[in-house]
């Protein structure tokens, strides 16, 4: 055989060998898919099609990008309506009016967490249930209900039971947005949110003087809670992540939706340099009905000679906070408390 003939055949050869071996690279992804690279439409990147999160009972395997998601965690419709996530089933009853999930007819309304009507999530057929929060007590019997689905529970625990509730508040936001991104390939929506998060952590932390004292309160029904430092809803786990003095200690105190009982008196003779306020009605069906939480603040006369009133050192929550306890509603509460306690 002539050499120019020889050297034909091994070059032949080498490149059928290559295509075997890429051949045989491609069928061992397990997995995975391939999509268009962002940076080269003409070339494809293998993409995971199952990702590993952790949630509070432990490590589970869930698909990325599901179908038929069934959502019940407050903590998170906003950041799912954001991303424009579809949702086959809520409980509508304890969201927000204005969610986009609540006005649409085709997704199924579960009610809400007391009498809650499971057997639509079983006819939903999801292959995704995202249980959080008023729901967590439901959490195996959905499991039950749905086999052939994925559960994650996306609870924390910010009442304070356990310790460090700043720090709870801070990492069980932070990993659910990271979590979230990692299911729905929002990776990189999920980093900003948590960037803007710590971000305005850190502004209100500054702003803060470390010296005044401050009452943090729910009303409810015409009525003023108390929410206590540490374990108080929704103001407790600030006093811990800002540092906060607070104005008055009460023996006993819970994580109660509507605050523990403390006299108008008590707050008055505290004298809060600033006053934190929740108005839970304001996210619920009593709204229509109910005081805003401002006007009860306003006409209590035994409010008026406190600091925090007499100053206008009165800062709200927002108006839906009760039932939208997103990472979004406490990045916008951040940076109002940011804005104004650097007045």
């Amino acid at each position: 055989m002539k050499k120019s003939m020889f050297l034909k055949l091994v070059g032949i050869m080498a490149v059928l060998t290559l295509m075997l071996v890429a051949c045989s690279d491609s069928s061992n992804k397990t997995n995975q898919e391939s999509k268009p690279n962002e940076n080269n439409g003409s070339e494809e990147v293998a993409v995971p099609t199952t990702v590993e999160i952790t949630d509070i009972h432990g490590t589970v395997t869930v698909p990325v990008n599901p179908k038929n998601v069934v959502a019940l965690d407050n903590r998170t419709f906003e950041t799912l309506e954001d991303w424009e996530i579809e949702l086959v089933a809520v409980p509508k009853d304890v969201m927000p009016a204005d969610s986009s999930y609540v006005k649409d007819e085709s997704v199924q309304n579960i009610g809400n967490h007391r009498e809650p009507n499971l057997e639509i999530i079983a006819a939903a057929d999801p292959e995704l249930v995202i249980v959080g929060q008023r729901f967590a007590d439901y959490y195996e019997d959905i499991k039950k209900l749905v086999p052939n689905a994925t559960v994650i529970d996306l609870s924390f625990d910010v009442s304070g039971e356990a310790g460090a509730p700043g720090e709870s508040f801070v990492n069980g936001f932070k990993d659910t947005t990271i979590a979230l991104g990692q299911i729905f390939d929002k990776n990189e929506e999920a980093k900003q949110l948590v960037a803007d998060f710590d971000k305005s952590i850190e502004d209100a932390k500054s702003a803060y003087n470390g010296t005044d004292t401050v009452m943090s309160v729910i009303v409810s029904g015409g009525n003023i809670g108390f929410s206590a430092p540490h374990s108080g809803r929704v103001w407790g786990p600030m006093y811990e992540i800002f540092g906060w003095v607070s104005a008055l200690e009460v023996d006993g105190s819970s994580s109660d939706h509507q605050g523990d009982e403390v006299s108008v008196e008590a707050i008055a003779q505290s004298n809060p340099d600033w006053l934190f306020v929740l108005d839970r009605d304001a996210a619920t069906s009593d709204a229509a009905t109910s005081a805003p939480a401002q006007d009860v603040i306003d006409n209590s006369p035994a409010l008026q000679n406190t600091t925090a009133v007499s100053k206008g050192q009165t800062i709200y929550a927002p108006a839906d906070t009760y039932t939208n306890e997103s990472i979004q509603t406490y990045i916008e509460l951040f940076e109002n408390l940011a804005n104004t306690l650097a007045k």
